[in-house]
């Protein structure tokens, strides 16, 4: 059994903490940019650095979420697990966003991070190649 089915068999995956889908999902994003940066040429740390910022700060994921709601690429489900991200009552957020921004950027990676334990990498990747990475 490979390590991501088999979380779904000791947790459900429909109950555990939004933020901690949002956490992991928001690892597995900016993976797939780097490595997106990576394939268009870019070699310098400090450039990637800086290209990723565009993509992976909470007002650009909130901009592709919006997007993505926009397209009608989401499902119901999908839709559902995006509102527990943004619904989530948190008491802080960073000094450089809106606490809307933030949490609409947190339902993104939230989605993400369930669609990773849910084991279905070709949605995910299905999702983001949704986003022009230049």
């Amino acid at each position: 059994m490979n390590r991501v089915s088999h979380y779904s068999t000791i947790m459900d995956i429909n109950t555990i903490n939004i933020i901690t889908l949002a956490y992991l999902g928001d690892s597995i994003y900016e993976v797939y940019i780097r490595n997106s940066l990576i394939k268009k040429g870019i070699a310098k740390v400090s450039d990637l650095q800086k290209e990723a910022v565009k993509y992976v700060s909470a007002k650009a994921q909130a901009q592709i979420l919006k997007n993505l709601i926009e397209k009608h690429i989401l499902t119901d489900k999908e839709l559902d697990i995006v509102k527990r991200g943004r619904n989530y009552k948190r008491s802080n957020h960073p000094n450089n966003t809106d606490i809307i921004t933030y949490k609409t950027s947190t339902g993104f990676e939230a989605l993400i991070g369930y669609l990773y334990l849910e084991n279905n990498i070709p949605r995910i990747q299905e999702i983001l190649s949704n986003i022009e990475v230049k």
